[in-house]
């Protein structure tokens, strides 16, 4: 087994050091962040960088990178005070992974990566159109964390847009059947396999397999 230790990490060239340490979480989810800023320009980024905080109140989190150059979708989150979290399937990965391109602030990354930008009565922000699984958040709270210059955004999500085929009876959504993908590292992109849905684990009780409505 490699043993890499820590001045090996200090001394690696810099995007070889990128690409082992964002390899090391794991899948993360891949989602598209959509946004508008006051001027009506509409925006979306992809970040792998989303994570739950709550059920009750439904909080979001996402970090984003230090601010020291110019971000769009922070300043629109910042402005506007919403922004839509779209999950990116199996069908539309790679004009995903093109809008991490650094275009101008007035240049929509919708139309140069063939997305299509869909509105919502009552919610400001853009959501994906060909996403399947999609929500509205308001922002809760913006936290620059000393340590690292990332910002944490906090949202609470407000509106959700699922394809049926998706959402079970005990609110479970089967993100396998949407053929939402995950991404490992910079720029890996997997679809998952389900193992199974497990019965909630208690110290005097067996596991047993559920089906996958849960019931």
């Amino acid at each position: 087994m490699k043993h890499i230790n820590f001045a090996d990490i200090e001394q690696m060239e810099q995007r070889s050091r990128a690409r082992l340490i964002n390899s090391l979480s794991g899948f993360k989810s891949a989602n598209l962040v959509a946004t508008i800023s006051e001027e009506g320009h509409s925006n979306v980024a992809i970040i792998s960088s989303c994570f739950h905080l709550g059920a009750s109140p439904a909080l979001m989190g996402m970090v984003i990178r230090p601010d020291s150059v110019p971000r769009d979708t922070l300043s629109n989150i910042e402005q506007m005070g919403c922004y839509t979290i779209n999950h990116v399937s199996a069908n539309i990965y790679r004009q995903a992974h093109q809008t991490s391109a650094r275009y101008a602030a007035e240049v929509s990354e919708f139309d140069k990566v063939g997305l299509s930008a869909e509105f919502v009565a009552g919610i400001e922000a853009p959501f994906v159109a060909q996403s399947q699984l999609k929500f509205s958040l308001e922002l809760r709270e913006i936290m620059p964390l000393a340590i690292n210059g990332t910002i944490l955004v906090i949202g609470e999500i407000t509106h959700i847009m699922v394809d049926e085929s998706g959402l079970k009876e005990d609110g479970y959504i089967d993100i396998e059947a949407l053929e939402s993908v995950a991404v490992s590292g910079l720029d890996s992109y997997h679809q998952t396999q389900r193992l199974a849905r497990l019965s909630y684990a208690k110290p005097d009780k067996a596991l047993v397999t559920l089906p996958i409505d849960g019931h």
